[in-house]
């Protein structure tokens, strides 16, 4: 039988890794925030979703912001 391995290098070491990083543009585009300053501003205050640096860049995990966005949403659906 054949194995259902993946062949690709690549594939192994990404593991449970998203394709892709959301940037700070991604999070004004998805919450239709006024401007970038506001991601800017929540990770000053730790308010917004967790975010990591790569070299000088922000960038946002897609299923941390995702579980930030829903506990956000059931605080609001409590109050």
């Amino acid at each position: 039988m054949a194995s259902k391995e993946p062949t690709d290098p690549r594939a192994l070491l990404r593991g449970g890794l998203p394709d892709c990083y959301l940037t700070p543009e991604d999070l004004v585009v998805m919450f239709k925030l006024p401007s970038v300053e506001t991601v800017y501003q929540w990770r000053r205050k730790r308010i917004g979703p967790p975010g990591f640096r790569v070299g000088r860049y922000i960038r946002f995990n897609p299923a941390a912001v995702q579980a930030w966005e829903a506990e956000r949403t059931a605080l609001d659906d409590a109050a």
